[in-house]
């Protein structure tokens, strides 16, 4: 694994304060919604890309909002800002490219219980 990955682990505390658990993301430009089990907020920087081992560049770290950019190595990349409301209630941004083709999104996920 690169320095990369882990510099930008090291910083984002506000995702820290996100309560774990499961989520619920809903997709403002659809009637689409998804689970999501948050083992912390690190897990809703990538939606479009998870389970994939990406370089990360933190362009803001705020207290209550957060974007980095992130590169996966022959899957595209990405772009994803997450403003927070309270532990349990953010706001997402994401842009990028998935699987060979852009994708764009506004989020509000919620957390709903235990990840079941």
């Amino acid at each position: 694994m690169s320095a990369a990955p882990l510099l930008a682990q090291a910083s984002l505390a506000m995702l820290d304060t996100l309560n774990p658990g499961g989520w619920e993301v809903r997709y403002r430009d659809s009637a689409g919604a998804g689970k999501v089990c948050l083992r912390n907020g690190r897990d809703l920087l990538q939606l479009r890309h998870r389970g994939n081992n990406c370089n990360r560049f933190v362009v803001e770290d705020g207290a209550a909002e957060v974007t980095v950019q992130y590169t996966c190595r022959g899957n595209g990349y990405g772009r994803t800002s997450i403003r927070k409301e309270t532990p349990s209630l953010v706001q997402i941004d994401s842009q990028g490219i998935a699987d060979g083709k852009p994708f764009q999104f506004s989020a509000e996920a919620r957390r709903t219980g235990a990840c079941s």
